[in-house]
């Protein structure tokens, strides 16, 4: 591999590893427009494990928009990053796979306010995400996410009585 090829493949990497980023940070701020605009064309989104949707991307934001309005707060933590690039049409590295996992504490809105409230999560997830790229004119674009939700678990007194 020349030093050139290296290179691209370092700033695909960082560029696709940024959408990954991007992807996290507006489903948490709610930033629907930026969660759209992270999708080729005809990307689609797949939350089926997390008892939501399959669908276009517009589609499933409008979705998640509605939802996680429960939430006050929202919090992604994506780690374990793996990356692989593909070919299409038969040059090297205009697609990419990655397969990330992730921890996402989150608050319910309008709760009990008592000491604490502002920073404790009342629900907590984890799994692993399935993330499809495609190369475009104006950059690394997500063509598929894939939610495979692992666990759930309610932090707290409820969570300190369940026997080990």
């Amino acid at each position: 591999m020349t030093q050139r090829v290296e290179l691209a493949t370092v700033m695909d990497r960082l560029a696709v590893d940024e959408v990954v980023t991007e992807y996290a940070v507006a489903v948490d701020d709610g930033d629907w427009t930026a969660y759209r605009a992270l999708f080729t064309a005809d990307g689609r989104a797949d939350y089926r494990s997390a008892g939501g949707i399959e669908g276009g991307a517009g589609q499933v934001a409008g979705w998640l928009s509605e939802n996680l309005a429960l939430f006050s707060m929202r919090q992604h933590l994506i780690v374990n990053r793996r990356v692989r690039f593909g070919t299409l049409e038969h040059d090297t590295g205009d697609t990419a796979q990655v397969q990330a996992d992730y921890v996402n504490p989150m608050r319910f809105a309008g709760g009990d306010g008592g000491e604490g409230a502002a920073t404790a999560p009342d629900f907590v997830c984890g799994g692993r995400y399935s993330f499809a790229f495609l190369r475009t004119g104006e950059g690394w674009r997500l063509r598929t996410v894939v939610v495979e939700e692992r666990w759930r678990a309610l932090p707290g007194p409820r969570a300190a009585a369940v026997p080990g």
